[in-house]
């Protein structure tokens, strides 16, 4: 018998209700499961970030005590760089002051050697005038004594002959007189080559009193000499010492800049750092036969300047560095109207990488750049290795 109508199209939705209500809740279980798990991660993930954060301020704090030691180890080193400038200054002129009173007193040794030899040959000159003199004065006294001979043996004929006739007497007294006249020219003469004599030898004791002087001067002038040398040794050694103060400390940036670049750089087979130079491969800077700076090689050298440019403010201002830009070539040779051979090329390659440090804020006046051609390889073999090596700039952090 068929139902009524109206319990046929009734519907019983408590068997749906419960089956949904337990899947919501399932649902919702689940939910807060995921969330428990959640925030179970989160929170060791939190425990160890702070773990981090602490480890990463200590690490901070330490960096920042480093820094500041650092930095009262580079006031130091500043004060202690313009004390060596001021000492080096002050040496430097001293050894000018000294060099020119050196000049000046081997300038006064000449004069003094000069007149020596002057007084010397004057002495040498009396000495010759005396010896005339005495002999002038012997050969008087031997006239004189003639003289005085024949005025006796004279007077005795005159005694003799004086008996004999009045007229010889007459002519033997004019004799007498003659003879008499000539004794008292002699005995003029004589005494004339005496007081000769005597002026000669108050001359030469004179000439002799200064040869002593300058003597004396002359010594005195030689040890001012050696004293003024080895005052000169004294600021050459300190000057050296005070340079070598100065490549030292130019070495110490030297140093931290290179290392600085080895660690932005990495280990790259094409830019290298070796020893005191930056070493470039021409294939990263230019095109095969070009000297203009392609995109890649404007990359490393911006990488350069930023590194350096860092660095720069902490090198002194006194200290006399610059950064020469070398270019080199392989040996195989280039002939183009631009470049007629490889020193061209070398050098334009170069110039081009010293302009771009200059337009990116290194001072003109601390760059300088050269070419090589192919005359200073790293590898003398004939393979494309070799060429590849050797087609290189080099940029170094040196001293004028």
């Amino acid at each position: 018998m068929p139902r009524p109508r109206a319990v046929r199209e009734r519907v019983d939705i408590w068997p749906g209700f419960v089956d949904a209500l337990s899947t919501l809740l399932m649902v919702v279980i689940f939910l807060l499961a995921i969330f428990v798990l959640a925030q179970f991660f989160l929170g060791r993930l939190l425990q160890r970030s702070d773990v981090t954060v602490e480890r990463l301020r200590a690490q901070v704090a330490e960096l920042e005590r480093r820094l500041a030691e650092e930095r009262a180890v580079t006031g130091r080193l500043r004060r202690e760089i313009a004390r060596l400038s001021s000492d080096l200054d002050s040496l430097l002129a001293g050894r000018e002051e000294a060099e020119a009173r050196l000049a000046a007193a081997a300038a006064d040794r000449e004069v003094l050697e000069r007149r020596v030899a002057r007084l010397t040959g004057s002495l040498r000159e009396m000495e010759a005038r005396l010896g005339a003199a005495e002999a002038a004065r012997r050969e008087v006294e031997a006239r004189a004594a003639r003289l005085e001979t024949a005025l006796a043996e004279t007077r005795r004929t005159l005694e003799a002959t004086r008996r004999a006739g009045a007229e010889r007497e007459a002519g033997l007294e004019a004799r007498i007189r003659e003879l008499e006249a000539e004794r008292a020219r002699i005995e003029r003469e004589r005494q004339q080559a005496l007081v000769q004599v005597a002026t000669l030898s108050r001359q030469i004791r004179e000439l002799g009193r200064q040869l002593r002087q300058l003597a004396a001067a002359l010594d005195v002038r030689e040890e001012e000499i050696a004293r003024q040398a080895e005052v000169i040794r004294d600021l050459g050694a300190r000057l050296n010492l005070a340079l070598a103060r100065k490549v030292e400390e130019l070495s110490r940036y030297r140093s931290d800049f290179f290392g600085r670049l080895r660690e932005v750089l990495g280990d790259r087979p094409d830019v290298r750092v070796v020893g005191d130079r930056f070493v470039f491969q021409s294939e990263i800077l230019f095109d095969t036969g070009s000297a203009e700076l392609n995109p890649e090689g404007r990359r490393q050298l911006e990488t350069f300047v930023r590194v350096f440019r860092e660095i720069m403010p902490r090198i002194p201002e006194d200290l006399p560095w610059v950064l020469q830009v070398d270019g080199h070539t392989d040996k195989r040779p280039i002939r183009t109207p631009r470049f007629p051979s490889n020193w061209e090329l070398s050098t334009a390659r170069a110039i081009a990488v010293a302009r771009f440090l200059i337009e990116h804020g290194i001072p003109p006046e601390r760059v300088a750049a050269r070419g090589f051609a192919h005359y200073q390889p790293l590898d003398p073999r004939d393979t494309e290795e070799a060429y590849r090596r050797n087609r290189r700039i080099e940029i170094k952090l040196t001293t004028r």
